[in-house]
């Protein structure tokens, strides 16, 4: 187990929406018998609205502080020596200031999904205020692959396989 992992025990899906992090996230906790946390479900929970409606009547600002403050809640809960596995928003992993913060406490994976595929796991769906427009919606998804990128380790996540996904992250040798 890396030394990060021992210190605080986290790890934290990034990935642009649609790229699987929570069912690969749920998989890789009860293989690894950590807690699960779905943080744009904490942030539903907590806020008892969807967050499409966050967006739409707080505006997208409001809804990154509300995020990075349920991100720092769980962060602390990993530092107290709780397990687990976080797959967070798709713009959750963008600023710099969340990335120092989990950086510092465990390790951060891209799940790395091709934008053909997330394409078609979003089609129909209406609850993602930022994949209403298809034109921002692509630039989105180019902007914040840099922002990825720098996560600890990427997994291609070409697949709608997400045991395999969990097998290639279990197979990069961290745990």
């Amino acid at each position: 187990m890396l030394l990060k992992l021992k210190r605080t025990p986290g790890i934290y899906l990034a990935g642009f929406m649609g790229s699987g992090k929570s069912e690969v996230g749920r998989l890789l906790a009860d293989e690894l018998g950590w807690s699960f946390v779905d943080l744009d479900a904490d942030i539903e929970a907590s806020e008892k609205v969807p967050i499409a409606e966050i967006f739409d009547t707080r505006g997208e600002e409001e809804f990154r502080r509300i995020e990075r403050e349920a991100l720092q809640k769980r962060v602390r809960e990993v530092e107290r020596g709780k397990p687990m596995v976080i797959a967070m928003g798709g713009g959750a992993y963008v600023p710099e200031a969340n990335r120092q913060m989990l950086h510092d406490r465990g390790v951060a994976i891209w799940l790395d999904c091709p934008f053909p595929r997330v394409c078609a796991r979003l089609k129909g769906t209406s609850g993602r205020p930022l994949a209403r427009d298809p034109e921002k919606f692509q630039r989105l998804y180019e902007d914040r692959r840099d922002a990825y990128s720098r996560a600890d380790f990427r997994i291609e996540a070409d697949t709608d396989d997400a045991g395999a996904l969990v097998a290639a992250i279990l197979a990069l040798g961290i745990f």
